[in-house]
């Protein structure tokens, strides 16, 4: 039976990144030894370090001035890193889930945070709108997609400050406006490659203007200059984010895929709308996410939402079970995930709902 992977992350990866890793971990460059055992400063693992890079500034459109570090430590780590290179006296937050909240927690650690807006009043089940960022404010962070409730922001935020954001699980999901940004940063093992490494991009000159002295690895500085090579990256994981990159650019690149995953969160949510036993946990249509669907058994079968997980579970469909926050179901569409699990996952809805 065919396998539909709908897990949050780590999460599905093109065939062919699995294929190159496959190989790669017994026979890397020619070398004759696996990727996971030559020295990160071989002239093969060179190479690839510089062309995953070259990449990623290509297919975001990265313009002069910035520098792209694949580090360790995911992005819970740049929860801190991110404000303890940036954040001399304050700094504003949206809260727009359990991310945001965790990334809000680590900046308090280093000087004043401005929670501008939150949506934790209704289970962070919307974005909030028309809230106001200071003007004095060093940066302005947000979470771009909300894995857990299903909420995405799908547009880069219009404030007179730099921003800083958390692109964990939409990053190369849609065109983005790097010059906004004073960081981006996003764990790989959603859209980009397997856990172990987390992509940084960051504007050079954002840095040196804090007072505070900083930890050697938690610098961005160290890691700019030493070209993600201060201490030993994660070899494996940043050769399967290169083939990711190789995918990605075969198909057409950023805008090509965002057109994709439309289609793909439409049929889906098309059908979420119109399935008597199914309903999207997000109303507002312009705060879903195109990549974290969530949607729960409307209230009159409420009844019946372990005999659908089992029902979906035996048609092929894994990761579906919803967080313990929410409930109910999530299918994580990211940027690997075929429009032909899509429409399996729907057939499995539509046949239930005949059932009952």
């Amino acid at each position: 039976m065919k396998k539909h992977n709908f897990y949050a992350g780590p999460s599905i990866l093109p065939g062919v990144t699995k294929e190159k890793v496959a190989e790669a971990a017994i026979n890397f460059a020619g070398t004759g030894l696996s990727v996971m055992e030559v020295s990160h400063r071989s002239k093969e693992f060179v190479a690839v370090m510089n062309e995953a890079v070259s990449l990623v500034k290509e297919l975001l459109n990265i313009p002069e001035g910035y520098s792209v570090l694949f580090l360790q430590g995911g992005a819970s780590t740049q929860f801190l890193m991110a404000p303890y290179n940036l954040l001399n006296k304050k700094a504003a937050y949206l809260n727009t889930g359990s991310w945001a909240s965790k990334a809000i927690k680590e900046a308090k650690l280093f000087g004043e945070v401005v929670e501008v807006a939150s949506s934790k009043d209704k289970n962070f089940s919307y974005i909030p709108k028309n809230y106001d960022v200071p003007a004095d404010a060093e940066y302005f962070h947000y979470t771009s997609n909300n894995t857990i409730f299903g909420t995405e922001i799908l547009k880069d935020p219009e404030v007179a400050v730099p921003l800083v954001a958390d692109m964990s699980s939409d990053i190369f999901s849609r065109p983005i406006d790097i010059s906004k940004y004073a960081v981006i940063y996003a764990g790989a093992q959603k859209n980009l490659g397997p856990a172990g490494a987390t992509l940084v991009i960051v504007r050079d000159d954002a840095l040196g203007k804090v007072s505070r002295p900083i930890p050697t690895m938690l610098d961005y500085k160290t890691h700019i200059d030493k070209e993600s090579m201060f201490n030993t990256p994660s070899t494996l994981p940043v050769f399967a984010c290169l083939q990711t990159l190789k995918w990605l650019k075969g198909k057409g690149g950023v805008e090509a895929i965002q057109k994709q995953n439309i289609e793909k969160a439409k049929l889906l949510y098309d059908e979420l709308d119109r399935n008597k036993l199914f309903m999207p946990n997000i109303k507002n249509e312009e705060d879903r996410s195109l990549m974290n669907i969530t949607f729960v058994m409307t209230p009159e079968y409420a009844e019946l939402e372990k005999e659908f997980l089992d029902f979906a579970t035996n048609k092929g469909m894994v990761g579906i079970k919803g967080h313990r926050s929410v409930g109910g179901f999530r299918a994580s569409t990211y940027n690997a995930l075929p429009i032909e699990s899509v429409l399996a996952l729907i057939d499995a809805m539509k046949e239930f709902e005949r059932s009952k």
